[in-house]
């Protein structure tokens, strides 16, 4: 068993939007420690929101954030030789992480040529309630909602 659990580092706010959450995005978008171009592409992806919606890209973005966000999720556990799929409830650090997981790996596999323009889409889609990090939230909470007779066996 572990000794203890790692504390939660404090993310400083990101320079334009003083937001800590754009910062945390800003950290998942950055490949290979390149946190310039990772900044470049979400804020760029902002401004091409506000070009297309006509409202602040931040809100959209926690519009996004908020609706990709799951509240259950399943987790498999193994009772006596075989291996139920459990339905938990997600803490509220992992909901978003989540969300940001799926909302990047949606943008990327979008075609188009700049990763800004495919995250401005996927962001815009996800904040209309759909895309496909959407569809992933509705698969995992169907997933839960399907597998609530093994409900019982959560010690998660």
């Amino acid at each position: 068993m572990r000794r203890r659990s790692a504390e939660r580092r404090q993310v400083r706010p990101d320079p334009i939007y003083n937001d800590e959450l754009v910062s945390r995005f800003v950290n998942y978008v950055m490949e290979d420690g390149k946190k310039n171009v990772a900044q470049h592409i979400v804020y760029h992806a902002f401004d091409i929101i506000e070009e297309r919606v006509s409202e602040p890209g931040i809100d959209v973005f926690k519009k996004a954030v908020n609706n990709v966000s799951p509240l259950v999720e399943v987790r498999s556990r193994r009772v006596g030789g075989a291996t139920y799929q459990v339905p938990i409830e997600v803490r509220p650090d992992r909901r978003v992480a989540l969300a940001f997981r799926w909302i990047i790996q949606y943008a990327r596999s979008r075609n188009d040529r700049s990763m800004a323009n495919r995250l401005a889409q996927e962001l815009i889609a996800a904040a209309k309630g759909e895309g496909g990090s959407i569809k992933k939230k509705d698969d995992t909470h169907r997933m839960a909602e399907s597998n609530k007779a093994f409900s019982h066996f959560s010690r998660f």
